[in-house]
């Protein structure tokens, strides 16, 4: 019977984990090291090597209302994308509101975790922990691990000859990036086109001599602003988007898609992307394209090798006179505190069980809580999983044996990719995960259901978009305004834009209301043929993580 759970980390995954606990009736003790709550989003201008941070000038990629925590809507003053300070006051916000921080020990490190002698039977795992140099040692019934993967930064100079030997210039890892005042009048280098590489070269652009930006990838740039101004994942992760990819060919899917990044610009003229590329990259990024029209950032190939002073690209062509070599090459993960014969056997999430538990364990005990990549917010899956995992520990669901969970895992693993720019392409569709640990935990809505009894709902949950207020809807921690907030989220994003009111102030959300209802027959269709058949497990919507 689990009762005490130990929590490693007080980041968004963490703090969710304890409030998660605390539903269940369980006993939650959270390890933090460092003094605070908020993980990656406290920023700091110290460039210490052992916290990653967030950059100064970062904002989400996600919108606040895609982003929240499912029982608890960002203010709706708030902006639609935030900085790092909102995320941040948000989180004390979730903290104060239930009660979280009661249960943090701040600065302790959690030195070991490993099985009890007699874990077959008990599940109960030994952890032992340090504080201002005193080590105690704890036993749990259960852990959830909330360290999250940005936690090591990836690093690859093997990979580009010259840049140890030979290179002159300075070269640092985007994880010690704090502003653009030390890179004023310098000629820059980024290498790696992700979110981050993107965001960095239109922010250097403004102080630096030069910025080029080096890539292996295809990218497609797509805008956080979409239709009539909403955000983009409000009008693009919706349930009927997710129906019309999975019955069209995916070729003829991927074609409309491609059409439809390119009508904002022709992604091949700028060197980014060709329609015919079967891999590519997607990132978020309004300036880049100006940036890249303007020529204040060079779009170049892969780097073959540096010389004292310049880079030499794989087109043969140089430039010289670099001064910065900036890496945005993303991070591994890692769980040295963990047990070798648990922490050695996840190369990636899908080494897990539904990215979640390590499938040989005599008993479920152990979960991994926010090592996933969605193509939506972290920190709402995140949530949805320490959901599941606290009904798990409570003993309201079962995990299946330990044979089968194995031949699932075996089943979906993909091949290990220690580059995390490759792991980008494992990232996971944000409806059809949330809907799979959604059914685990036996809180997934049905739509049709929802027709018979209340079509307004189920028609702004089928059509609109697919937030996190949807899984409060039914079974265990259900919230009484989930339906408000679902019927309320097109206003909420418009609310912090009304600080100018025009004469014609009516929203241009109102006629949402019409649309859904003409398409009710659509829905009643598209419902039942979605019931009858098998939903898809993969998703190129692109989102950058909250």
């Amino acid at each position: 019977m689990v009762r005490r759970v130990a929590v490693i980390g007080a980041g968004a995954a963490g703090l969710a984990s304890v409030k998660c606990c605390l539903d269940e009736g369980l006993e939650p003790t959270c390890f933090e090291s460092s003094e605070d709550i908020g993980g990656v989003w406290r920023y700091t201008d110290s460039a210490d090597h052992r916290r990653v941070t967030v950059y100064r000038s970062v904002v989400t990629n996600t919108s606040k209302e895609m982003s929240c925590f499912s029982d608890f809507p960002f203010p709706e003053d708030f902006p639609n994308y935030l900085s790092h300070s909102l995320i941040l006051e948000y989180l004390r916000m979730y903290a104060r509101n239930f009660a979280l921080l009661q249960h943090i020990r701040f600065q302790t490190t959690v030195l070991s975790v490993k099985k009890r002698p007699d874990f077959t039977t008990s599940g109960q795992w030994e952890v032992v922990t340090e504080t201002g140099g005193v080590r105690e040692a704890h036993i749990f019934d259960a852990v959830m691990v909330c360290t999250g993967h940005y936690q090591e930064p990836y690093l690859p100079l093997a990979a580009f000859p010259g840049i140890e030997s030979r290179f002159k210039g300075q070269r640092l890892h985007s994880q010690e990036y704090r502003d653009v005042q030390a890179f004023q009048g310098k000629r820059v280098l980024v290498i790696g086109i992700g979110n981050t590489g993107g965001d960095l070269s239109v922010e250097l652009s403004r102080v630096a001599a030069k910025v080029f930006l080096s890539t292996r990838s295809n990218t497609w740039v797509i805008s956080r602003i979409s239709k009539h101004g909403f955000p983009f994942d409000m009008v693009s992760t919706t349930r009927f988007n997710q129906l019309v990819e999975w019955l069209l060919p995916s070729a003829l899917w991927r074609r409309i898609r491609f059409r439809k990044f390119n009508s904002w610009f022709n992604h091949t003229n700028y060197g980014l992307a060709s329609s015919k590329s079967s891999k590519f990259n997607m990132i978020i990024n309004e300036e880049l394209p100006f940036c890249l029209l303007s020529g204040a950032v060079v779009l170049k190939p892969n780097v073959k090798e540096f010389t004292e002073s310049s880079a030499v690209f794989e087109d043969g062509t140089t430039e010289e006179n670099i001064d910065v070599v900036l890496f945005a090459t993303g991070y591994n993960f890692s769980f040295p505190f963990l047990e070798d014969s648990v922490g050695s056997t996840i190369d990636n999430n899908r080494s897990l069980y539904r990215c979640i538990f390590p499938p040989q364990l005599e008993k479920p005990t152990l979960a991994i809580v926010g090592l996933i990549q969605l193509t939506g917010s972290i920190m709402v899956g995140s949530e949805m999983q320490a959901r599941w995992v606290t009904r798990v520990f409570a003993g309201w669901n079962k995990l299946p044996p330990p044979s089968r969970m194995m031949a699932e895992v075996l089943k979906m693993k993909p091949p290990v990719k220690r580059n995390p720019s490759e792991r980008e392409n494992l990232k996971l569709s944000f409806i059809s995960y949330m809907d799979k640990i959604a059914a685990c935990a036996g809180v997934k809505p049905s739509v049709l259901r929802l027709l018979l009894t209340d079509p307004q709902l189920a028609l702004a949950i089928f059509f609109g978009p697919c937030s996190p207020y949807q899984y409060r809807l039914v079974g265990r921690g259900s919230w009484s305004g989930a339906r408000a907030a679902i019927l309320t989220q097109w206003q909420r994003s418009l609310k912090p834009l009304r600080t100018r009111v025009l004469g014609d102030s009516s929203s241009s959300s109102s006629g949402w209301c019409w649309i859904c209802l003409l398409a009710l027959p659509a829905a009643l269709t598209a419902g039942f043929l979605f019931s009858k058949r098998p939903q898809p497990g993969w998703s190129p919507w692109a989102g950058a993580q909250l």
